[in-house]
């Protein structure tokens, strides 16, 4: 294997797709992840400079082209040098799914949040008043 040539886990790892080599190994072996379109499954599949990347996360698709293999994992200034970022700016006139939303609690339901607290404390004191 040539220098040009970098393990597909490795490379994630490296320029910070993933937050440990295991986590990106699993996201391939997941088929979360596919080269020039195609869906591999093995983390030692090898990337080279000039090939397209698209990772499937959590919560978004992120589509990288490979500019160079990586040394180490150093800080994002130097792992941002590995990739060039490809992916598509969100839609800002798209409605965010119910699942992308925060949790929404009925007022007056349950425990009462920091602000109704104080808004009780208030409200109490001037009736002792």
């Amino acid at each position: 294997m040539s220098q040009e040539r970098q393990r597909i886990d490795k490379w994630l790892f490296f320029a910070r797709a993933a937050k440990s080599r295991s986590i990106a190994a699993k996201l391939v072996q997941a088929g979360r992840v596919r080269v020039d379109g195609e869906k591999i499954d093995q983390a030692s599949h090898p990337v080279k400079p000039g090939e397209t990347l698209t990772i499937t996360l959590d919560r978004q698709i992120r589509i990288l082209k490979v500019v160079a293999p990586g040394a180490r994992r150093g800080p994002f200034e130097e792992a941002r040098l590995l990739y060039e970022d490809l992916t598509p700016a969100p839609d800002p006139t798209r409605t965010p799914m119910p699942s992308e939303l925060g949790p929404v609690r009925q007022p007056g339901a349950g425990r009462p949040t920091k602000r109704e607290r104080r808004q009780l404390d208030a409200w109490t004191a001037r009736d002792e008043d």
